[in-house]
Formats: structure tokens, sequence, C-alpha cells
């Protein structure tokens, strides 16, 4: 268990931890409150698999959707939903990727006006060889003919439902989680939500065999995964944005346009961790994070971009006490 999920006390289960088979079919295209497909508990496995359809089948097909919500027993406004990323594996052997148009890092789109011609549309179909963990595409019109690169799977959506009455189409990212596009949301990490609703109300889609920094074309490899997450509540434990969590760094996952301001949302939201779980003070902390710290650009192509400021365990202290939350 990661170290902020093990220094505070997850909510008790009643029962047994139980194990959960969901085979969804059918998808939504935002995230937003609505009643829940299955409800787990704390301690809770969930075994099911993000949704295939005609956008992966067919230029202009429609997005399939994201999978839920699913209710956590306990979740109330206020507390962290703790999801552990047992399992993000590839279950076609084809991906999508799709560029050009109004959409991508180096193309205009409605926020960024240009005066150059728009890019062509592509769409790349990757061969994905799971057993050898790769995958090749076809290059046309580059003398090399094609290329193999090494598959890191990972999800680029996975949200609570958002505070009070929003609904955000499924493009958008936030404080609620949503559509980070991090390479960062994989096997081995543990994603940490602010609970906005009861039951928190968790979705997950948008599975990438491999998605480099900033998906600067708008979009990764593009493909159906089979998943396992494991549940928890921090009861009481109020974030502000999402966190994560692996073996060697801790995470905090900033959302905004423009660029700088979702840099500043993900360090100074990753200075108040140090602060209020490891103590540091601001100043010490605002020192050692601009020395030691490292920053991903997850996305740059979605309404709100994406960074990811990144601080290695091994700088960290031994843990303090975190205070009581105040009175609400």
């Amino acid at each position: 268990m990661p170290r902020l999920a093990a220094f505070l006390v997850l909510v008790p289960c009643l029962a047994a931890a139980e194990t959960h088979h969901l085979k969804p079919t059918v998808g939504h295209q935002t995230f937003a409150v609505r009643p829940p497909i299955l409800t787990v508990r704390a301690g809770d496995t969930l075994e099911s698999e993000s949704l295939w359809g005609d956008w992966y089948e067919r230029a202009g097909g429609k997005w399939p959707g994201e999978v839920g919500p699913i209710a956590i027993a306990g979740a109330e406004p206020g507390d962290t939903l703790v999801v552990e990323v047992l399992k993000v594996r590839p279950n076609r052997d084809t991906a999508i990727s799709t560029q050009g148009g109004r959409f991508g890092a180096l193309v205009p789109d409605r926020g960024t006006a240009m005066l150059n011609d728009l890019f062509p549309r592509g769409r790349y179909v990757w061969r994905l060889d799971a057993a050898r963990t790769r995958a090749t595409v076809d290059l046309p019109g580059s003398a090399s003919r094609t290329a193999t690169v090494p598959l890191r799977p990972m999800l680029g959506r996975v949200a609570v439902a958002p505070a009070g009455e929003e609904a955000f189409d499924g493009l958008w990212p936030g404080p609620f989680g949503g559509n980070m596009d991090t390479s960062d949301v994989r096997e081995g990490t543990t994603v940490y939500l602010p609970v906005f609703h009861p039951g928190a109300l968790f979705y997950f889609g948008d599975g990438h065999a491999l998605q480099g920094d900033g998906e600067v074309c708008g979009s990764g490899l593009e493909t159906s995964m089979e998943v396992a997450f494991r549940f928890g509540l921090l009861k009481k434990k109020a974030i502000e944005w999402p966190r994560l969590e692996d073996a060697t760094h801790i995470m905090v996952a900033g959302s905004a346009r423009p660029l700088s301001d979702a840099l500043r949302i993900a360090f100074v939201e990753l200075i108040a961790w140090l602060e209020a779980e490891y103590g540091f003070g601001r100043a010490d902390a605002y020192q050692l994070v601009s020395q030691v710290a490292e920053v991903r650009v997850a996305n740059m192509v979605d309404p709100l971009y994406t960074v990811v400021a990144k601080f290695p365990k091994r700088f960290l202290p031994a843990r303090v006490a975190a205070p009581e939350p105040a009175a609400r």
C-alpha cells in the first residue's frame, strides 16, 4: 500500500473484501451525477474493461464513452477516494491514433486561432503484439516505412462525479480527474480523487497502449483495456486536485489553460502536500521542490491542459502526524 493510503486509516469494511466482475455495455459521454451501475465497498476489487465502439472501427465513428459510475459505499463529500490501479492491459490487437483538423497541440483550435491552413487529417492503425509488448505502424511517407515501439499501457480518463450539478464532456479534465491523459495512470499507480458526492461515483476509460508526453497529435495509441482496481477511502481527508503515487514519486495533476497555470496548480498543491504530511516548512518545500522535482506535460490538447508535478520519494523524510481537517 502506498504511503498516503498506509498513513491514514481506510474506512473499515463490515464484510470481507470482494472481487467484482463487470462487463460494461453502456458508456457515458459526460462525467456527472447519475445512478451507479455497481456499488462496492472500501477494500473491494473491480475487474472490468474499457469500452470498444465505432470510433475504433471507422473514421468519424462515435466515441463509446466511459464506464461508470461505480459507487463506493460510505464515500462522502470531504473524503478522498483511493484507486489502486492493479491492471491495465490491451485486449485488442489494434490501436488507433488520429491527428490533424482542429485537435492537437500543433494545430489551431477554437481557443488558439492561427492563419495557417489546417493540418491534414490522418488515421494511423497500429498493430499490437501483446506477447512482445510492442506496437508497429506503417509510415508510408517515410524512408523507414514502419516503426516499432514498446507498449506502456495507461488510462486517459479516471474521474469522480464533479462538484455540484456540473456535468463535463468526456474530453475535460479538472479537480474531479477526468481526461487528464497522463501516462502515470498505469499499473502500480495509486490515484487519489476528491469526493464531491455520496458514493464518489467513479468513472474510467480511454485506454492508451502508449502515449508520449503532451499527447501532441491529439491521441495516443487508443484501444480498449482489461482493467482491475482496488478501492479505498480516506475519511474526512479532503484534497483539492488529483494526486498520484507510485513506487518512486508522489505527484499532483493540475489542469488549466494556459499551460503555465496548470503547472502552478500542480506545484502549489505538491508543496501543500509536503507541508501537511511530511513536516516541511513552506519556504523549505519551495526550495527543495525547485531543485529535485520533475514535471510531466500530460496533455496540451484537451479543453484544459494537464501538468503533473512529481516529487521523488527518496527525498521524503519520515511522515509526521497530519493535522485534523478544519470543521466545515
